[in-house]
Parts: C-alpha cells; structure tokens; sequence
C-alpha cells in the first residue's frame, strides 16, 4: 500500500504557484519635457511714448508642459539703448542676440556713433530670415537713438520686419489684440504707457498657460535704460474664480 492511500494526503506533494515580480513601465511618450527644446512660451510687448519706448515680458520659460524657469528675463540688451524682447525657442533668440551685438561693435567701431535702431532690427531680420527653416524666433526690437528716437520694430517667425507704434508677441499676445488695439494710444506719457504695458502683460498672463511668473520692463529714453520689476504676487488679478 502506498504511502498516500495510507495516511491520506498527509504526505502527498503539492504545487506551489510561481510568483514572478511585476514589471512596471513607463510610458516615456509623457516625458517630452526630457528632451523638449527650452522653449519661451510667453507675452512680449513693446510700446512707444512720447519720451521712448517702453519694452515688457513675463519670464516663464519651459521645456514641453514643464515649466523650466520661472524667472527668465527675456528683455536683453542689444546695445546701451537698445533691446530686444524673446520669443520661440530660447537658444534660437539668444543665438541671434549674440551674433547682433557682435555685429554693432563692429558697426560702432566702424562708425565712431552709437547704432540706430532700426539698424539693430535690419541684423536681426537678415540673421532670422536667412535661416527661417532651422529657427523658432520671434523678436521685438525696441530703443532710443538719436537720428530718430523711439522706435519699435517687430521681426516676426519667418523673418519679416514691421516698424510698428506698439508690438506684441508670444503664446500669450493672441489674448490681448483686442486690449492693445483698443487702449494703446500715441504720446503717451511714461506712467500712463507703463500701465498699459503692465496691464497687457497680466492679462496675457492670466489667460495664457505659458506665460506667467514676473513682469519685467526696460523704461528707454535718451537718458538711459530704467529697468522695472513686478513680482509674482503683485501681478494684477482679472480671474479669480477658477
């Protein structure tokens, strides 16, 4: 008689189940801020006044849905009164403002007087337009000079150059044409333009999940540059039911 049909399944050998550890994967397709281009998705803005021009930004930066920066000052001097505002891919703008201010000091050295502005715009329209199918850049160009004084020029993706009163820019100026269009108005003074750039930039801000963070502004006249400050709590509020 065999063990098993004498003391029953006392002694009989059972099969244990394997349990093997559970792979877990990730799914990398929701990781494109990994390798995602630094991008400055944001609300640019420049503004002529009776006594200059008036340059804004936010400084959110970010690589695909995350935010990179979030204090990045996207106002950046091309000259000691002339500036210009990022838009696009950040090391695409910040390219083209090297080599332009490398070009001035040739210029100026060639010259012996500070640059124009509407040179300044010329170098960056000639760098963006001769190489609109490998960059993302659109750029503000706004200072003081004083063949013609204030001036702002917009060089829009693909190249383009527009002298304009006013000029927006970015992710977040599709926002605020209609506020723009309807409240910029010509000689105005430095208080009342800064309030309209400022107002601009925090509705921009407050619409648009590209923009935010601080607003920065460079206040440009024939005495020299006044750089401003609004931290981010500070920023005027238009929603606060979310």
């Amino acid at each position: 008689m065999g063990i098993n049909a004498e003391y029953g399944d006392r002694f009989s050998v059972k099969k244990r189940k394997c349990i093997y550890p559970t792979i877990i994967t990730m799914n990398t397709d929701r990781l494109d801020w990994l390798s995602a281009e630094h991008d400055l998705g944001t609300s640019i803005i420049a503004a002529q006044f009776k006594d200059g021009v008036i340059m804004g930004a936010d400084s959110r930066s970010s690589t695909g849905q995350y935010v990179a920066n979030r204090a990045a000052d996207k106002i950046t001097p091309l000259h000691d009164k002339i500036f210009v505002c990022r838009s696009g891919s950040a090391s695409d703008t910040q390219a083209v403002s090297a080599y332009v201010r490398y070009f001035l000091d040739m210029h100026i050295s060639e010259l012996g007087e500070p640059p124009l502005v509407k040179t300044a715009a010329a170098l960056v329209q000639q760098l963006c337009y001769n190489n609109k199918n490998m960059l993302s850049a659109g750029m503000l160009i706004g200072g003081w000079d004083h063949h013609n004084g204030g001036e702002v020029w917009s060089v829009p993706l693909g190249g383009a150059r527009i002298k304009q009163p006013f000029a927006i820019s970015g992710s977040g100026s599709s926002y605020i044409y209609g506020f723009c269009d309807t409240h910029y108005k010509e000689g105005m003074t430095k208080e009342e333009c800064l309030q309209f750039v400022r107002t601009a930039l925090a509705l921009a801000m407050s619409r648009d999940g590209s923009s935010g963070g601080v607003i920065r502004t460079a206040v440009i006249t024939e005495h020299g540059v006044e750089r401003g400050f609004i931290p981010g709590n500070k920023v005027p509020q238009f929603i606060t039911d979310v």
